[in-house]
């Protein structure tokens, strides 16, 4: 009960951040209180993971046709089985399964041409999505470390304006000491 109060609290925080990040509407204070939850939370998934946790039966076998009908062994043993077909019919000739013009070998090739189509194509569109996840992670990711890296150019700067201060103290009492 406690962690889903905490992970509503996390989500409506991060849609201020964003929402302010949309804005930028952002004081000092806000900046260092995104700073700190984009620096110590991790913000990156494993979009293979997390697609595969969520993956059904049709999915799993979907990818598995497709990659097996996209491979070079499938188009090899495939094109041995139409010449094995062609030449078996032929020298059958009158006992022939299929005699030529190999009506039954097209019927079978178009169900397969309209059967692997759409296999193919919903495993192309799980991985399109499979894409946008990783995109908007690497989105998320790029967000984070353009933050941090703003972070520290902003240290730097304050760095090197003390030194600068310090530089000129310690010229200053240089120069008194060779007064």
């Amino acid at each position: 009960m406690e962690n889903s109060k905490e992970g509503n609290i996390m989500e409506k925080k991060k849609k201020e951040i964003v929402k302010m990040l949309l804005n930028q509407n952002l004081e000092e204070k806000d900046e260092e209180e995104i700073l700190d939850l984009l620096i110590n939370n991790p913000i990156t998934i494993d979009v293979d993971k997390e697609n595969d946790k969520k993956m059904t039966i049709g999915d799993k076998v979907a990818d598995k046709f497709s990659s097996i009908a996209g491979s070079w062994t499938f188009i090899i043993l495939f094109c041995l089985f139409l010449i094995v077909w062609v030449i078996i019919n032929f020298l059958m000739a009158s006992k022939a399964i299929d005699p030529y013009p190999f009506i039954l070998l097209n019927l079978l090739l178009s169900c397969l041409a309209s059967l692997q189509a759409p296999i193919i194509m919903m495993s192309q569109n799980r991985q399109a999505k499979k894409d946008t996840i990783r995109n908007k992670n690497d989105y998320n990711t790029d967000l984070k470390s353009e933050l941090i890296l703003e972070s520290l150019h902003d240290d730097l700067e304050i760095i090197q304006q003390n030194q600068k201060q310090i530089m000129k103290y310690l010229k200053n009492l240089e120069d008194k000491n060779n007064k």
